[in-house]
């Protein structure tokens, strides 16, 4: 899988975004993360060949999830589906 990592001062938390890189609210929601200097990785699911997106799409279920995008993960456990400013900030205390 083709992770992209884009730095930030903010490192203190693990925060891997699912997205689509066609969606708009995938695009506001890594938009926010960089304007919020926070560091994380993320994947573009569509990009993905399809053992991939299935791997992903286990991932999040497996996790509790729904199968939106954008979908943040932050430190392993707290999953976040769609574009929720306020449940971001407050997860990743910024």
């Amino acid at each position: 899988m083709n992770f992209v990592k884009v730095p930030g001062k903010n490192r203190k938390h693990k925060v891997l975004l699912y997205a689509l890189s066609t969606c708009a609210w995938c695009k506001m929601e890594k938009q926010f993360l960089k304007d919020s200097s926070v560091e994380y990785e993320y994947v573009d699911v569509d990009l993905c060949n399809e053992k991939e997106r299935e791997k992903i799409r286990g991932d999040i279920q497996r996790r509790g999830g729904d199968l939106n995008y954008p979908t943040l993960i932050i430190n392993d456990k707290n999953l976040i589906s769609g574009f929720h400013k306020d449940r971001i900030q407050k997860a990743l205390e910024i």
